[in-house]
């Protein structure tokens, strides 16, 4: 009798499986889900399974504003409703301007440190510039520690790691990431989250940005590594796609109720997917954000049948 060929290893294989078996997961949640349910939806943190709200806020450009600025006053609402529509997430970064002081500010007046999950990041050169640059950042959003603290952009990232797990060892951050807002950038980020030294990369992906499916979403999945998207809209460039028409009658099946859900949702359909941070400061714009992260999101079918209708516009 010939002996049966042995078996080889292919990860790629792994991956797809694993993807497969997480929309299926997915799909049979979104089948079962009430139409409306109350509570936002969470995901795990793989390396720790403590459950982080699926939407949250992204704070460039929107926060940077003065101490005196009439915008802070609906950003204070903003934050607000964050926590009491159950979001935790706030990511900033010193190179955001006046945004971490504009959330530290802001949380404190509130008292709502301890319901919130503060990310930010080190965006410098050098080991005690970035230590410097990461203690001001504690100073200015008033944190004692750190939720999460990434290397933006990659800068100087080998450097900054170190202090970083030095840091997570001693308590002051819980967990370590790393950042690119580009494409470009997609090879050196798949490098190194395959040393899974890190807990959270983030990154941009959306309707219009969808080249992180092809290799950084399954690494993530199969790796344990926790997603957070940036730039979920294309910086604007989605809405103007869709500007004067209306939704697609068939979007209530996944409960979507305006574009800006239609085009989360996708994203946040994903398995791979553990977190979007749309930036705002408008109130109404943060009701209609909160609500993609509530009822039933699309499966693998219907996502592949949103990028048809998208693409044919």
């Amino acid at each position: 009798m010939a002996r049966s060929a042995p078996h080889t290893f292919n990860p790629s294989r792994r991956r797809a499986l694993r993807l497969i078996a997480a929309y299926g997961t997915l799909a049979v949640m979104s089948e079962h889900a009430p139409a409306a349910p109350s509570a936002l939806h969470r995901r795990p943190i793989p390396r720790s399974g403590e459950l982080l709200p699926i939407v949250g806020v992204g704070t460039w450009q929107t926060f940077d504003v003065g101490p005196k600025a009439p915008e802070r006053a609906e950003l204070k609402e903003v934050l607000r409703l964050l926590a009491e529509l159950g979001g935790s997430v706030v990511d900033s970064s010193p190179m955001y301007g006046e945004a971490e002081r504009v959330v530290g500010d802001l949380t404190a007046g509130l008292g709502l440190r301890a319901k919130l999950f503060f990310a930010t990041k080190v965006w410098t050169s050098g080991r005690e510039a970035g230590i410097r640059q990461m203690e001001n950042s504690f100073r200015l959003m008033r944190a004692t520690r750190m939720d999460l603290m990434q290397v933006h952009n990659l800068l100087d990232v080998d450097v900054h790691a170190k202090t970083l797990r030095e840091w997570k060892a001693a308590g002051r951050i819980r967990y370590l990431g790393i950042t690119h807002y580009h494409s470009g950038a997609y090879g050196e980020l798949e490098r190194l989250l395959r040393t899974r030294e890190y807990d959270f990369v983030q990154l941009n992906y959306s309707m219009a940005e969808r080249e992180a499916e092809a290799r950084l979403l399954p690494l993530c999945a199969e790796s344990g590594v926790a997603v957070i998207v940036n730039r979920p809209f294309a910086e604007g460039a989605l809405f103007r796609q869709v500007k004067g028409r209306e939704l697609p009658a068939w979007c209530a099946e996944f409960d979507c109720t305006s574009w800006a859900q239609f085009f989360l949702k996708w994203i946040l359909s994903h398995p791979a997917v553990t977190c979007a941070i749309p930036g705002t400061r408008r109130v109404e714009h943060l009701k209609d954000n909160m609500q993609a992260g509530l009822g039933r999101l699309p499966d693998a079918a219907m996502r592949r049948r949103m990028v048809e209708y998208l693409d044919r516009l």
